[in-house]
This record gives structure tokens, sequence and C-alpha cells, in this order.
């Protein structure tokens, strides 16, 4: 339970139906630390989740998982970025914590299945597979979040909002009387509540502020930067330089600090390849299959082919040229509202 809405009507639509509820929060991170954090899983997020929690009369308590996150989401992200790469926290958090850690806690507590307030459905298949399918909520499904859940992660989750709307999740709190039926979503990644990535960054890892060079995609070079913590793929404001078009970030190489450059245009992909691929409703792939590839959380998934490839890993090719392919995020590949697997951009 997060203290919001979802996670909230997540928890009262269990209760309703018979079942025994026990609302779990996660402490991520020290409330009394100095530097500031988000807006969601803050101190006044758990109140928030407690007050829910006595509302429709089930237990609740707090786990600590602040040594966790940190090992598990904080520190990946900033070696990504240090690397060059994009990274997806909110992924990691549901894989490493959500449905790994705090499932071994919720048995701990005599508890079969962890449910979340994620607009996702899962459903178990006649071949005894565990399919993972998007929301019904097309604007809220966050099935691209969770594509990394295993087949014994996926047996013991539930998403008991995942076939409802926003709409109808807020009108079940209202219905409830839950304080939390207006609460805004949280949009920020919730250890970095002002968007500044790069500054974070260079907090946790001031090594990375280093000078390299911005060039062109014939190696000219255009300017200077600070560090290629700075930048993604895809990126077009604060390069720090100029052309005649608008330019954008084609590629960083963080050994040579060197980011380049280019037209809109160059940034077209027609193939990737991704790592750490999980399987969700397919055995690997040999030989290639149609699917749909969303490669990152707003992106409308594009259509093309999908194999598995050694080293457990999966190629796609794109039917038609895709826009700002950043290695780091996440590959999730589609039949239509099934996820078939998915894994990093390499």
């Amino acid at each position: 339970m997060s203290g919001g809405v979802d996670s909230s009507v997540a928890a009262a639509v269990l209760s309703e139906q018979g079942h025994e509820v026990i609302g779990l929060s996660m402490q991520l991170y020290d409330q009394r630390g100095a530097e500031s954090f988000g807006s969601c899983c803050s101190l006044d997020d758990l109140y928030d989740a407690r007050r829910v929690a006595e509302a429709i009369g089930i237990p609740h308590y707090i786990l600590n998982f602040e040594r966790q996150f940190q090992d598990s989401v904080v520190d990946n992200f900033v070696r990504e970025y240090v690397a060059g790469r994009t990274p997806l926290p909110c992924a990691h958090c549901n894989s490493d914590l959500k449905f790994a850690t705090l499932l071994d806690r919720a048995r701990g507590l005599g508890a079969d299945v962890v449910a979340t307030g994620h607009y996702a459905r899962v459903e178990q298949a006649s071949d005894g597979r565990w399919i993972l399918r998007r929301g019904v909520d097309q604007a809220k499904d966050q099935s691209y979040f969770l594509a990394s859940l295993t087949q014994a992660q996926l047996a013991r989750a539930s998403f008991p909002v995942g076939a409802l709307t926003k709409a109808d999740v807020r009108a079940h709190a209202r219905r409830l009387g839950l304080r939390v039926a207006e609460k805004a979503d949280s949009q920020e990644i919730c250890f970095v509540p002002d968007g500044d990535y790069a500054a974070f960054v260079a907090r946790r890892e001031p090594a990375v502020s280093r000078a390299g060079e911005v060039v062109d995609g014939g190696g000219r070079i255009l300017g200077g930067h600070d560090g290629v913590h700075r930048f993604t793929v895809g990126q077009r404001k604060g390069l720090g330089v100029s052309g005649p078009a608008p330019l954008y970030v084609l590629k960083i190489e963080a050994e040579s600090r060197r980011v380049t450059v280019g037209p809109r245009q160059a940034l077209e992909r027609t193939a990737l390849t991704a790592s750490g691929v999980n399987w969700v409703a397919i055995d690997p792939p040999r030989n290639w299959r149609p699917a749909a590839a969303q490669i990152r959380h707003r992106h409308q998934a594009a259509l093309g082919q999908v194999r598995s490839i050694p080293g457990g890993g999966a190629e796609f090719t794109f039917d038609e040229p895709q826009m700002a392919v950043a290695p780091g995020q996440a590959a999730v590949f589609y039949d239509g509202d099934r996820v078939l697997g998915g894994g990093w951009i390499d």
C-alpha cells in the first residue's frame, strides 16, 4: 500500500470479496534524512496508507526496505547513467522489491499472494503457464513495468484494479469514503522529485562529472560537456551546441566520454537487441515470430518480429523505423494485450 488511490482500492476490493487482507507499506528511505525525496512513498503517504487500512478494517505494517531499495534501485539508477544508459527504476522496484523481497516478507506473515494497485492483469492458461496482460485502461496500463516478473512471481501476484478504469477506481474510493479518492497520481521518480537526474547522479557519483566532447555523426567536434550522465538517447534540449536544424543525442560512449548528436531522422532504428530477457507467455522463440515491441513507457508498441538469441537475449526488427531506441530502457514484446516477454535494450 503506497498511500495512493490505486493500491488503496486494490486492498478494499479484496477485503470486500472476503479475502483476509494485510496492508503492507515499504519504507524506502530514511524519513529523517536531509535529502529530499518525492511525493511517492513519503511519510505522508505511509500515513495515508495506515488511515485507509483502518477505514477498511485491515491490519497495516510498515516494512523497512531502505537497504534493499538502495542496493536494487538507486545504485542501479546511478550505475546506468554513469555507463551512458537510460535506466528504468520502476521496473527494478517491481521485480526486485515488490515481487521478490516483499513476497518473502508476506509469506512470513502467512500471506499466499501479493496484490498491488498496478493496472495490469494476470491469469493462468490451460497449460498452467501464468499470463500477464495489459490493464483494461490503456491510458494507465503498467504491464510494461512488470515484464520481468517470473512465473513463480506471477503465480503469487494479484492486480485487483487491472480490470478497472481510473475513473472506476476513484468511484470505488468515493463510495468507500476513502480520503485518498481525489489524491493526485505521482508522476516523478520517487527519489528524484525535482526531475534533475544529472544532479542526483553527480551527488552519488562525483567522478561522473568529467568533461567530454559533443560531436556530429562524422566525428567533428561541436562543443563540450560536463559528464555523460547529463544525456540520454533522443534528448534535444540542454545539449550545449546548436546547428542549422535541431540536434538530438544519437549515441553516448561513456568510456571515451563522447556524445554524438545529429538530426532527428538519424535517430531512426529498424532493429534492437535486448539482454536479460524474461519470456512470460512463451518459450524462447528460436525462429522469427510476429510481435509488437514497446520501447519506453509512453511509446505506442510497434509491429515487427522477435526471436531469441544465445545468452538469454532477444532481437527485434521493426516493420517501420522507430525513434530514440535508448540503451538501458526496457523492450517489452506483446501479442495483442498479452506480454510475451521483455528485456533491457543494449
